[in-house]
């Protein structure tokens, strides 16, 4: 076990180190010692995209009045005239008893489309001295002052009037703010974490008034302008206020206030640190039977829940036109004592928002879905243990995978690390989706992706490197590609001898020593350098294996170190391919004035030994055996027979789908039994229709001559020379011409011997 233990460690301390190295620099990361903006960046991605799986769900407490395209179409451009709104008031808190109301609008300018104004000017001027007109014009006061109307419509109804903050430069302070939630004299000399502001654009005196209460709607969008988290409370001056969101809900509860709850002295924190830290824990709403306690981030913030894509398709919300609600004509089944949130969809009214799961999110609806997480008390928000939970589980995941990764071959490395992936984003959407907990994911996956990388970068180039040397040294013993292919899969791979069936073929350049004095000495080189290198590539291209060069030679088998199923048929196509590369060779060398090039191939299949052969001082992967034999004595009786190539029986009879020419049945030197031979011409498929009949027309004179019928093969012999002058039909006419002076004996089987190599 020691052992063991002792070589993981000599093999794998290398990535091991590594594996450690990473897991540093994620919790340097997570601590702050690194920059990680872009990090956050993926947090937010991931934080949004867990919102975005979210199947919305119709929330039918909360019902959004909406200023849509409808409405204006039938009412008129906004802003409407104050008794229109007055009416819808009217509607919503009368008819339909809403529970509460939150205008997503601001009323700062009074309304003079009524043209009272305009009256009140001339009776304190021009008609003043008309009392008549004076007491006239009192008299419609009441029907006139559109403001006064929609006051009166908000008297002792739960609506609560929306207002903006603003810092921006030259902003000044316009209309009436509400009631303080609380003030900086509240506080008991903390200082909170708050948004704050210098000037606001609220409603007029009159309508705050009037109304329950108020709240600001103004969002605070992250760097990447979406709008995730929302303000529950801003400082103007030493007072703090509520959002719009937060007082609509308060008053649908029936709070009477909003109060900020801070941490207790747990002998962590001292007094003096608590008041200088502004250990906020929450806001707490006074609402009975037990107050409703809201978790804060920073500024005072808490994340919006968003349910659905937003919109009237959205599905989280039912939206009502507005002109529907103030004439009376939505069922009272979908508004009777709802929730209800006047805003506008319409684009033109600048009332969209850039949010996680929509780029043109209606800001109406934010603030709904802020409402229902408020009533549910279910809040999404960012633990104070989340640096400490994404430390753990950077620990957790650099000592599993940097200690497996690496033990692990190339499969199982990617489903651990998918797996991983996997497994660490399921438990974070589960904890986020039954814990409403907002935990780190980015430096986990990042460190996952790292380590499979790095593994998979250390193998591809350090063991490489190990690999390319076992080439480069063994490379001179036996044939490269064979080593690379024992580097590449060594446990699959056995350099042992073996009996193994095989194609095995011997090619040789004809005339060679007349070629060899006809050139210079580095002509001969490029000469024989441009041949085998030709024939090589060939070979290679078909899965061949080159087993070695003998002078102008070469010999190849197929079949081994990989199994072929056709290794036959491979080497047939090969060695037309060659004749046909050296072809094209010959028009090289015709521009260089060399001699043509013309060359013999013999191949045989059969049993043979293949497998690690020789000495001590050098070892070869070759073949051997009778069937190896027979395919060089085949190479060297091709050009007694005028052909390029020459098979066995046995080729033929495993590569099928060529056409051949039987040429002769034989006995070579050192063979007892006769074989017979073939002249591979094509791909059956591919056979000339011509030569097809040629083939058929010799195949009859073989059998002729075989028969004895001398003058039946001659004729038809001579009849096939007519059309081409084979270097056979010239042969086998001499042979005729022989038979008949000296006719074979009367138990002749036709076959030729040979008693030379």
């Amino acid at each position: 076990m020691l052992r063991r233990l002792r070589q993981a460690c000599a093999k794998y301390w290398g990535r091991w180190l590594l594996a450690l190295v990473l897991t540093g620099v994620a919790a340097s990361q997570v601590v702050g010692m690194l920059p990680g903006e872009w990090v956050g960046r993926l947090d937010l991605f991931f934080y949004d995209l867990r919102m975005r799986v979210v199947k919305a769900e119709l929330d039918p407490r909360i019902v959004i009045v909406d200023i849509d395209e409808k409405s204006i179409a039938e009412i008129g451009r906004w802003p409407w005239s104050r008794d229109v709104v007055a009416e819808m008031v009217r509607q919503m808190t009368q008819t339909y008893q809403a529970q509460s109301v939150g205008f997503d609008v601001v009323f700062a300018e009074p309304d003079t489309s009524s043209g009272y104004t305009r009256l009140e000017e001339l009776a304190k001027g021009e008609l003043k001295d008309v009392p008549q007109f004076t007491r006239q014009l009192q008299s419609l006061k009441p029907q006139m002052d559109y403001d006064a109307r929609l006051a009166e419509a908000l008297k002792g109804q739960p609506v609560v009037m929306g207002y903006n903050l603003s810092n921006e430069a030259g902003a000044i302070a316009k209309g009436q703010l509400p009631a303080p939630a609380f003030t900086v004299a509240d506080l008991g000399g903390r200082r909170l974490d708050v948004t704050h502001w210098r000037a606001y654009g609220a409603n007029l005196p009159q309508l705050q008034q009037a109304a329950r209460s108020g709240g600001f709607f103004n969002p605070l969008p992250d760097e990447d302008g979406l709008i995730r988290a929302v303000p529950l409370v801003a400082q103007v001056g030493d007072n703090f206020y509520e959002s719009l969101a937060l007082a609509t809900a308060r008053v649908a509860l029936n709070g009477k206030r909003i109060k900020p709850v801070f941490l207790q002295n747990d002998a962590v924190l001292s007094d003096e640190q608590l008041r200088d830290y502004g250990a906020l824990d929450s806001i707490a709403v006074d609402v009975k039977p037990d107050p409703l306690f809201i978790p804060v981030e920073r500024h005072l913030t808490t994340l919006v829940t968003y349910r659905g894509r937003g919109g009237p398709a959205g599905g989280a919300f039912r939206y009502v036109p507005a002109v529907d609600v103030i004439r009376g004509r939505v069922p009272h089944d979908q508004l009777d004592g709802r929730i209800m949130l006047v805003g506008t969809t319409v684009p033109g009214l600048n009332d969209l928002r850039a949010t996680p799961v929509s780029p043109v999110y209606p800001g109406v609806e934010v603030h709904a879905n802020l409402i229902a997480s408020i009533i549910d008390g279910d809040f999404k928000q960012r633990p104070e243990f989340a640096l400490g939970y994404d430390m753990v589980q950077i620990l957790v995941i650099g000592l599993v995978l940097g200690i497996l990764l690496p033990m692990l071959g190339p499969l199982m490395s990617i489903l651990l690390t998918v797996a991983a992936g996997a497994g660490i984003g399921a438990f974070n959407f589960w904890l986020y989706n039954a814990g409403g907990l907002v935990l780190p994911l980015a430096t986990a996956l990042l460190l996952i992706a790292a380590l499979f990388v790095c593994n998979l970068g250390w193998g591809y180039l350090f063991e490489y490197r190990n690999r390319k040397a076992i080439v480069n040294l063994f490379g001179e013993y036996v044939a490269p590609e064979l080593v690379a292919e024992m580097a590449a899969n060594p446990e699959s791979y056995n350099m042992e001898g073996e009996i193994r069936e095989l194609t095995v073929m011997f090619s040789d350049v004809r005339g060679f020593t007349t070629i060899s004095e006809g050139l210079q000495p580095n002509e001969l080189r490029e000469y024989i350098n441009l041949y085998l290198t030709a024939m090589s590539e060939d070979i290679r291209g078909n899965r061949g294996t080159l087993d070695k060069y003998i002078g102008d030679a070469v010999m190849a088998f197929w079949g081994a170190p990989l199994e072929l199923p056709d290794h036959a048929a491979r080497a047939v196509a090969t060695a037309l391919k060659m004749q046909q590369t050296t072809i094209a060779l010959n028009q090289e060398f015709v521009k260089r004035n060399w001699p043509p090039l013309k060359i013999g191939i013999g191949l045989n299949t059969g049993s043979m030994r293949v497998g690690d052969m020789g000495s001590k001082i050098r070892k070869a992967y070759t073949v051997m055996g009778d069937a190896v034999n027979l395919s060089s004595r085949l190479e060297s009786i091709t050009k007694v027979y005028g052909v390029g190539v020459l098979v066995g029986q046995a080729t033929r009879d495993a590569a099928p789908g060529f056409a051949y020419r039987e040429l002769d049945r034989v006995r070579v030197k050192g063979k007892n039994e006769p074989v017979p031979i073939f002249e591979p011409l094509a791909p059956d498929s591919e056979l000339d229709a011509g030569l097809r009949a040629d083939v058929e027309q010799w195949h009859a004179a073989l059998a002729a001559l075989r028969a004895q019928r001398w003058d039946d093969a001659e004729r038809a012999i001579l009849a096939l020379r007519e059309k081409s002058a084979h270097g056979l039909y010239a042969l086998y006419l001499e042979r005729i011409a022989r038979y008949r002076t000296d006719p074979p004996p009367a138990d002749w089987d036709g076959v030729t011997t040979f008693d030379t190599k």
